[in-house]
């Protein structure tokens, strides 16, 4: 008898301990506590198990039996959140908080949904996401500010320091917060753990709204038309000077780059500058015309064209 108790008392605190997000519940209330940077932290490295800046598949399925039966007054297992139940809850957990529909959370995702400082908050809220990278790009060469191609600690305290500025709530962040808050932006945005923000990982942390290039016309399935080839190069061309040079330039291949890269830095970027730029007759001024950027569009649509396998 004594032998079945005890039995009984372990798998109760086998899945208390099961239960990642019960330790962030009220006992009281069952609402969710707010949780720190560092708290944040572990609950994503805890769900992103594969290190690869989502929560998706197995880990989403995880994540959302734990969540859903953290809830619970009486300690449950997350199994008891049966199959039909899951499907169910992952397809109204998706559409409330799957911002771009690509059927996992991301990071910033998954900061909607949890309650947090609102400092901290802040720093996955920029009010509008960045129109182009082009954008992305100038706040980059802004912060790089050693030109070393990253985006090291020092740098990131700078750039998360002027957005709290700009907020307005600076005065209410100490020093140790904000050096806590960088540290803890590195360990969720630094995949590759060097300890400072390669051009792929900043990325990640300052999102553009939308690459214009993973568009369906930029894929071979139709025509490329006089006004898509315009609608790209007003796009990139932010001055209206009549070519792409400088950080418009570099905006526009770290688009195109993304399309075939997913990790990247910024010698990446160079090595990959200098290959497009060989094949499109280009001058040493440090601009692409209208032409050359049409003759990149049609190259890269071709490609995919190739890529897709023919339907019978």
């Amino acid at each position: 008898m004594s032998f079945d108790s005890n039995s009984s008392a372990k798998k109760l605190n086998f899945e208390r301990a099961s239960n990642f997000m019960r330790q962030f519940r009220d006992p009281d209330s069952r609402e969710l506590k707010k949780l720190s940077a560092n708290q944040f932290m572990e609950v994503w490295s805890h769900y992103d198990r594969d290190g690869n800046g989502y929560i998706e598949g197995t880990e989403l399925d995880g994540f959302l039996k734990e969540f859903v039966s953290s809830a619970n007054f009486t300690d449950v297992s997350p199994d008891a959140v049966s199959d039909s139940m899951l499907v169910e809850l992952k397809a109204c957990f998706m559409e409330a908080y799957d911002d771009n529909q690509d059927g996992k959370i991301d990071i910033r995702e998954l900061a909607q949904l949890l309650p947090m400082e609102e400092n901290f908050l802040l720093l996955f809220r920029f009010d509008n996401p960045l129109e182009s990278s082009v954008e992305f790009m100038k706040i980059w060469r802004e912060y790089d500010t050693d030109g070393s191609g990253y985006i090291e600690a020092d740098e990131l305290k700078n750039f998360l320091r002027d957005l709290l500025k700009e907020a307005k709530k600076i005065n209410d962040v100490s020093e140790d917060k904000l050096i806590e808050y960088t540290d803890t932006m590195l360990q969720v945005f630094d995949s590759n753990k060097d300890g400072r923000l390669q051009l792929s990982e900043m990325a990640k942390l300052l999102p553009v709204k939308e690459n214009f290039l993973c568009r369906q016309v930029f894929k071979g399935a139709t025509k490329l038309t006089k006004d898509d080839i315009e609608r790209v190069f007003s796009l990139y061309d932010r001055d209206n000077n009549g070519s792409i040079e400088n950080e418009e330039l570099r905006g526009f291949l770290k688009d195109l780059l993304e399309l075939v890269k997913k990790d990247y830095d910024a010698q990446d970027l160079l090595e990959f500058e200098e290959t497009i730029l060989q094949g499109v007759e280009y001058s040493s001024d440090g601009k692409i015309s209208r032409k050359q950027l049409t003759m990149i569009l049609l190259a890269l649509a071709k490609h995919h064209q190739e890529e897709e396998p023919s339907t019978p």
